[in-house]
């Protein structure tokens, strides 16, 4: 019976793959705990796909998900999750920067009652303009946002207990937000530190244009934390709002054209109560329509973000075929 998942997301990692796997394999094997290796080709075309067919089938312990093409870190993590048979879940970046025997030490956190624990790269081996800086600016906001104070979100070394994952759902960059979507639902979160290496093959996949859409999803992390199960709290309230002030002005206006006759039609101020009557009737709609979407998200069996090509290894059956 599999205690332990590792999942790995693999894009162009041909040349730092072996090395992992069999570094992996040294630590677990160490751990006594029966577990699983699933590599996440997210559409690799620097032969990672080729290696992982052939490893696939000359290791016991490896499953290999191939996606049909690049789908992003966010749904290549989240067709782990799905693949995934372990009570325990780890993730790691397999560029051979996050170090495996780390693992063992989130794992006994994880036993102290935790539901996931985080890894926190304290000594980061990045160039300082184009990651560090950046990501300790993103750090500070994403908890000063959500209210989970963690040293590094972006540390990609996590464990997760399985039961906490299954009620994730991750589209867009929101794997970097996984505590505090761990967080919404109620998980106990800690942090370790863990180490972290230099990049010896390949090149980093990051870059500063995802800055940008790592802060429309943190908007949705916001909103998904105040408002996910009441959205009609936030519409409705300033559409009510608007809706107030529209009527306080066109009661006024309408007390100076009936009792001071005074011409009202070239006032601003009668556009300004028009248009607050409208944007205040269209936001309240509009909180009645996220109040229906939100039944449906949880109420309704989601699809997922991903298409598998095939699943290989291990004689099991094959995970979200499309």
């Amino acid at each position: 019976m599999i205690r332990l998942s590792v999942v790995l997301p693999v894009y162009n990692e041909v040349e730092n793959l072996p090395r992992l796997l069999e570094a992996l394999a040294t630590t677990l094997q160490g751990t006594q705990t029966p577990y699983e290796i699933i590599c996440v080709d997210d559409g690799s075309q620097d032969g990672s796909t080729e290696l992982l067919r052939h490893l696939a089938q000359t290791r016991c312990d490896l499953r290999a998900v191939l996606l049909r093409r690049n789908y992003g870190q966010t749904a290549a993590m989240a067709a782990g999750f799905h693949a995934a048979r372990g009570e325990v879940i780890v993730t790691l970046d397999s560029d051979l920067q996050n170090d495996p025997q780390d693992i063992p030490r989130l794992l006994d956190k994880l036993a102290q009652g935790y539901d996931l624990v985080s890894g926190w790269r304290r000594e980061r081996q990045d160039a300082t303009v184009t990651r560090l800086i950046p990501s300790r600016i993103a750090n500070w906001l994403i908890g000063w946002v959500t209210g989970v104070r963690l040293h590094d979100y972006g540390c990609s070394l996590k464990a997760y207990r399985a039961e906490l994952v299954a009620d994730l759902n991750l589209y867009g960059e929101l794997h970097r937000f996984l505590p505090a979507l761990a967080y919404i639902e109620g998980a106990k979160i800690a942090e370790v530190e863990v180490l972290h290496h230099p990049r010896l093959f390949g090149r980093s996949k990051y870059g500063l244009d995802r800055t940008f859409r790592v802060l429309m999803d943190l908007l949705t992390i916001a909103f998904m934390k105040t408002f996910l199960t009441r959205p009609m709290h936030v519409f409705g309230f300033f559409g009510l709002g608007a809706i107030g002030a529209g009527l306080g002005l066109g009661i006024y206006l309408t007390c100076l054209k009936l009792f001071l006759h005074q011409s009202i039609g070239s006032r601003p101020l009668l556009f300004l109560a028009v248009m607050l009557l409208l944007g205040g009737v269209q936001l309240f709609g509009f909180g009645l329509l996220a109040e229906l979407q939100m039944r449906t998200y949880h109420e309704s069996q989601g699809r997922p973000i991903y298409r598998v090509r095939e699943v290989l290894g291990a004689g099991l059956p094959e995970v979200g075929k499309g």
